[in-house]
């Protein structure tokens, strides 16, 4: 009982930090799952549901004053005010990000049940966060075409190993959109599609998610960590952003992904 709690917060405290910093929570949930070995592929499913409830909380929480007045806009009609324009721009960049997330869901899983490839998308990760160290802001608007292009990025994002807000936040930059608005369109262009991903987990497992025999209080805990971690690593994200450090989270990956190349060639 012990060891399981114990087991749970480390993956809570793990999907909370890499959820939202640009280093691929799932890719990591992937390799802690592989290697601590207490859960079954029901109860791994359960967790990972409860754990992405959890951190949408978060953001749910974090940008609470954005979202209201989002949805004040879309209350009243109004898509010409700064925040009513994020309506149709999410709804753009929705569409393929759900298009191209459930086809990778489909065809891609089986690949990136293994090490070797989810070490490779977190190489692959870390170049796109480097480029973003020769980007340059130019603008506060966000168009039709970028935000279609952060949708299609968003939808590659569900291969373990590549970050949604690493991918997202980099394309933005690369494509001369501000800090600030970079990082908020990508996190509320999360909202919907961690809804979405839930909603679809649910509907296609909802069997295997009832009968997993995963205890409430190591799911509770795990959730709680995972929320709590999570706010906390916005905060860090926004603040490394900021300072134009982004780039930085590169060579985490690399070297990451370097270790877990190693791993693999030495037996491990």
């Amino acid at each position: 009982m012990l060891e399981q709690l114990i087991k749970t917060l480390i993956l809570g405290i793990i999907q909370g930090l890499t959820e939202w910093l640009p280093i691929s929570s799932t890719g990591h949930l992937k390799i802690a799952e592989h290697y601590l070995q207490f859960l079954t592929p029901e109860n791994t499913l359960l967790f990972e549901f409860t754990l992405h409830i959890g951190t949408l909380i978060v953001v749910l929480l974090f940008f609470r004053k954005d979202i209201m007045k989002i949805l004040s806009a879309l209350a009243r009609l109004d898509f010409k005010s700064e925040h009513g324009k994020f309506v149709p721009l999410i709804i753009v960049g929705t569409i393929p990000a759900a298009a191209i997330g459930i086809i990778l869901q489909k065809y891609m899983t089986p690949i990136f049940q293994d090490i070797l490839p989810i070490s490779m998308a977190f190489i692959i990760l870390g170049i796109a966060l480097y480029a973003t160290k020769t980007s340059r802001e130019q603008t506060d608007n966000i168009s039709v075409l970028t935000a279609t292009l952060i949708g299609i990025v968003e939808g590659i994002a569900i291969i373990p190993g590549i970050s949604r807000s690493g991918a997202t936040i980099a394309v933005a930059l690369l494509l001369g959109i501000k800090r600030e608005k970079a990082f908020k369109f990508s996190f509320l262009l999360s909202i919907p599609a961690v809804i979405g991903a839930i909603g679809y987990t649910y509907l296609q497992d909802a069997a295997a998610l009832t009968s997993a025999g995963l205890g409430w209080t190591e799911i509770l805990v795990g959730a709680v960590a995972a929320m709590i971690t999570g706010y906390l690593a916005l905060k860090l994200l926004w603040k490394i952003l900021t300072n134009r450090k982004f780039y930085l989270f590169a060579f985490y990956c690399w070297l990451f992904g370097i270790a877990l190349i190693a791993t693999v060639l030495s037996g491990f």
